[in-house]
């Protein structure tokens, strides 16, 4: 938390204990404003989370948001409702005791969604087994059931929740969820038969009609079309966008499943919730006497099995005893719709607390051992409307009783934090809304209690009889008004019918109107009759036999919820509290808006200013010692980097460094507390300035450490890379051999085949090598019955005859020649020039006079050798005079031909320089057939330039090829 404090004045404080004008509703509103634009929904006060419906999806409820929460300190991470679900849930474990969640806020600020969040992150982060993992399922889908059943549409909320709930989860000693069990409160059960404008009756109504399944429609006598039914039209709101009735059924159904229900109740129950239906569409009509009649009506026939002549009698006539007797008083038609009504709520009031029933059964651990709980209380918040009757008067009741045990706890836990510290509690100046407490539940003059007195006494009692009743016995309390009691400018305000309480959260105005009827809630004894002889098991569970059938009135609605209000108290002062308030940011549902108006009513009734006054009353911060120094330990030279000592001597010697004054902080046994959050905040910024210094010099030793490192690391490693990369290379060639082998043999017959005519090269060896072989065993098998047989020989590939070749090449110039081994290599040429002769190639002439080079073609035909110039012969030479051939043993390329003169006009010997050397004189051998006449000379050659004239031609080795006149007359040729 303490690294957020750099950027405060930009996404406001993460707890509003350190807010410095903490009294300041204004300074509370601009720190919730600040954090709502940041998308920052979440804000503490001390261990109390503030969340404000953002009105959109925001990407921090995934599974790995939950890891990061999963074991943290309270205060080490940004405010989430995870944290706060986290460490109530470790605290559980590590003390072994029961906690609870009380999660409040006005209908529409997210309540049952902060809910869901608490229960999905318990069931991600607690131990899973098969077992454990279906009673997590259970949990899960109770709620959608609960939403169903018991949540609806209204002006503020399109899931608003009408009933209170609280839900134990109950752990083992390892952590992982056994059971759990749920009690609810107040259901709104006059949202059944009546709905304002604009909202809706509970979901489940919209579900079955919209989503059900044509063949369970038919069997429950409904039509697909909400229109039809009176409980269902009266808001004319039907279909809402928010809302898929038909995938929401489809979820129902199947969590129904889940949680153990069996399809006789499924059945059983969806009969109750079509019979509710079908009831509400009962019309009565008048008899000539003005009596309540039914005739002809349809709906009678599906109303659980119930015959219509018992309940014909049930929803016209009331029966009432006297002494022995039984008279049945027939209705009015008023009177028939208000019992019809009543009927129809008593029987889903009851229906929904016998599924609340089977889903604890469902929840219910059957391990005695002893087990830990956590709480979820979702329930209403403070309501204040244009008109707030009988429903706004149980639910702020409610409100200030658990404000009452808020304040008290959060003052007991404060206390109890200082004196297990050794630090002297001061008293805390707050609000007691006791008085108001007090003059809602007192006996005998409390407002309760004159609201039974009036719907039980004899007589002609109407809600101005129980106005005037509260006028005259708590007139005179400060913090009820009415009319009647007012001054003349605070009479304005009020209605006749109205009285007004001034509430720990501001003044609230109930109109009395209903006020008696709600809270009686009669339901007709002869009713309750009436349901015994349904054929539904459900309305029998619910309307049992045993029932005492007493003559007193059964207890009011405002009497049985303050009942259960003690029991709830009771229960959560038996555990340790964690709050989670809920703020809608304006009334339009639109992201990003903030109401100041609203926002700052809702701080007021949620008593958030109140809450802080209280945790602020001593001391703004609170750190163990060992948090404090590790985290501010370099702003003092003594304590860095490493503190030898106790951490609560660390701090002493820190805080006294730092120049803390005696009043601005007090030592604690196991934390260190500081009043005022400007201390904090200076000490911070402090921190953040020694730490850039600090980053720098650390920065700079830890990369010498890292390349260095490194450097050690990569030489070490060095010798093992390089045998191991072998070794890798090694195996990779192989399996890369193996695995291609067969392709690569295709692929290189296929290319040698399409290069057959070519010379001799890689693409074509073993193509060649393959003819080579094959030709050879079919000689085998083919071989001529004599030697002279010439013309019964097989034809050899064109690749063994140039073998034929090369081989006459080889016996004429092998070890005699220096420059031959280049040659084997090189394939021969049919012919080194286009045309009909035996074999042509391009030669340089060196003239006997001088010895200057001519381009000149040396053309072998089967009589004779023709030196050509273009298409002129220069010289021809019969191979009956050719005497001789002679070339050097070194790697020039000359060839002198030696011929007969026997004439002074005949030209002499020829000097030739030929680039394809040893395929000219091969294929001369050859044709001409003059193997032998091929001589390999060292030093000199001897030629004749013409009869009785002789020239020399020197051969030696150099650093460069030259040819050139030498000064004794002899042609040079200088080879590498």
């Amino acid at each position: 938390m303490e690294a957020s404090l750099t950027a405060r004045d930009r996404v406001g404080i993460q707890d509003f204990v350190l807010l410095d004008t903490y009294t300041s509703e204004t300074a509370f509103l601009d720190n919730l404003r600040k954090r709502f634009h940041e998308n920052l929904i979440y804000t503490y006060i001390g261990t109390l989370l503030v969340s404000v419906n953002p009105y959109k999806e925001l990407d921090i409820y995934s599974k790995k948001q939950m890891d990061t929460y999963m074991g943290v300190n309270f205060f080490e991470l940004p405010p989430h409702i995870y944290a706060l679900a986290d460490n109530a849930f470790r605290t559980m474990m590590s003390e072994f005791n029961n906690h609870f969640i009380l999660i409040s806020g006005e209908s529409g600020a997210g309540k049952t969604e902060a809910s869901k969040k608490i229960l999905q992150f318990y069931a991600v982060s607690c131990p899973s087994t098969k077992v454990l993992n279906n009673v997590r399922d259970r949990l899960l889908l109770s709620n959608p059931v609960l939403e169903a059943f018991g949540n609806a549409k209204t002006l503020k909320n399109d899931n608003s929740s009408r009933f209170g709930k609280y839900m134990d989860i109950q752990f083992d000693h390892q952590g992982g969820a056994v059971g759990g069990h749920i009690l609810s409160y107040l259901l709104e059960k006059s949202r059944v038969v009546h709905q304002n404008h604009g909202e809706r009756n509970f979901h489940i109504f919209y579900q079955l009609v919209e989503g059900g399944e044509e063949d369970l429609l038919r069997w429950l006598g409904l039509e697909r079309n909400c229109k039809h039914y009176r409980y269902l039209v009266q808001g004319k709101c039907a279909k809402v966008s928010s809302i898929n009735d038909k995938s929401d059924w489809k979820t129902v159904r199947k969590a129904l499943s889940v949680i153990d229900l069996s399809e006789s109740d499924i059945e059983n129950l969806f009969g109750i919730i079509a019979s509710v239906l079908h009831m509400g569409n009962i019309k009565f009509e008048a008899d000539a006497r003005g009596y309540a009649t039914l005739n002809n009506n349809q709906e009678m026939q599906w109303l659980l099995g119930i015959p219509n002549q018992v309940l014909q009698q049930g929803l016209t006539h009331r029966k009432i005893e006297a002494k022995s007797e039984e008279v049945f008083s027939p209705f009015s038609v008023d009177h028939a719709v208000y019992a019809r009504d009543a009927l129809a709520k008593a029987i889903y009031g009851r229906t929904f607390s016998w599924l609340v029933n089977k889903i604890n059964e469902s929840l219910a651990n059957m391990d005695s051992s002893r087990k830990t709980v956590i709480g979820l209380l979702d329930i209403y918040g403070f309501e204040v409307f244009s008109v707030n009757s009988f429903e706004q008067f149980c639910i702020n009741y409610c409100n200030e009783k658990l404000q009452q045990l808020f304040i008290e706890l959060t003052l007991k836990s404060e206390q109890e934090e200082y004196e297990m510290e050794g630090i002297e509690w001061e008293p805390v100046p707050y609000f007691n809304n006791k008085i108001i407490c007090d003059l809602v539940e007192e006996k005998f003059r409390g407002i309760i209690s004159l609201l039974d007195e009036e719907c039980l006494r004899p007589g002609e009692a109407t809600d101005l009889t129980f106005l005037e009743k509260m006028e005259d016995k708590i007139g005179g309390h400060p913090h009820f008004v009415t009319h009647k009691l007012a001054d003349q400018k605070t009479r304005k305000t009020l209605e006749r019918g109205d009285f007004r309480l001034l509430h720990y959260a501001g003044e609230v105005t109930y109109c009395v109107v209903g006020f008696l009827d709600k809270n009686n809630d009669l339901l007709y004894r002869n009713g309750k009759e009436v349901m015994r002889q349904s054929k539904n098991a459900i309305i029998k569970h619910c309307f049992p036999s045993t029932e005492p059938d007493s003559k007193r009135r059964p207890e009011t609605v405002v009497t049985q919820f303050k009942n259960s209000l003690v029991g709830l108290t009771e229960i959560l002062m038996m555990k340790e509290p964690w709050y989670v308030r809920c703020i809608k940011p304006n009334e339009a549902k639109q992201p990003g808006h903030f109401d100041d108006v609203l926002v700052r009513h809702q701080v007021k009734y949620l008593g958030l200013m109140e809450h802080l006054r209280v945790r602020r009353a001593g001391f703004a911060y609170r750190r163990k010692y060992e948090i404090f120094l590790q985290r501010y330990k370099p702003l003092c030279p003594d304590t860095w980097p490493n503190w030898k000592g106790t951490a609560a001597e660390g701090v002493r010697c820190l805080i006294k460094h730092l120049g803390y004054k005696s009043d601005e902080y007090k030592m604690g046994r196991t934390k260190i507390f500081i009043r005022h959050p400007r201390t904090l905040f200076a000490t911070e910024d402090a921190f953040q300035v020694c730490k850039h210094k600090l980053a720098t010099r650390i920065q700079a030793k830890y990369k010498g450490y890292k390349v260095k490192g490194n450097y050690v690391k990569q030489r070490e490693a060095g010798r093992i890379e390089t045998c191991w990369r072998g070794l890798m290379a090694r195996r990779e060639r192989q399996r890369r051999a193996w695995a291609v082998t067969d392709l690569l043999i295709c692929s290189r017959f296929i290319k040698g085949f399409m290069n057959r005519h070519q010379p001799a090269c890689t693409d074509n060896s073993e193509y060649l090598a393959y003819v080579r072989h094959s030709y050879l065993t079919r000689l085998k098998e083919n071989l001529p019955k004599t030697v002279l047989e010439k013309d019964s020989w097989l034809t050899p590939p064109p690749i063994l005859q140039e073998l034929l070749l090369k081989a006459q090449t080889s016996a004429l110039f092998k070890g005699k020649k220096e420059n031959y081994p280049f040659s084997v290599c090189r394939p021969f040429a049919d012919t080194r020039i286009s045309g009909p002769p035996q074999y042509s190639v391009p030669v340089v002439k060196y003239d006997r006079n001088g010895f200057r080079p001519r381009l000149r073609q040396l053309i072998f035909t089967q009589e004779a050798a023709y030196l050509v110039e273009e298409a002129k012969i220069k010289q021809w030479i019969d191979y009956s005079s050719l005497k001789g051939v002679s070339v050097s043993n070194l790697s020039d390329n000359f060839l002198i031909l030696h011929v007969t003169c026997d004439d002074s006009k005949q030209k002499g010997d020829l000097v030739l320089q030929c680039d394809f050397l040893f395929e000219a004189l091969t294929k001369l051998s050859v044709i001409a057939n003059k193997q032998n006449c091929i001589h390999v000379v060292q030093g000199s050659v001897r030629f004749d330039i013409q009869p009785g004239r002789e020239g020399f031609v020197d051969f030696k080795s150099g650093q460069e090829s030259m040819v050139y006149r030498a000064k004794n007359g002899h042609l040079m040729v200088v080879s590498l």
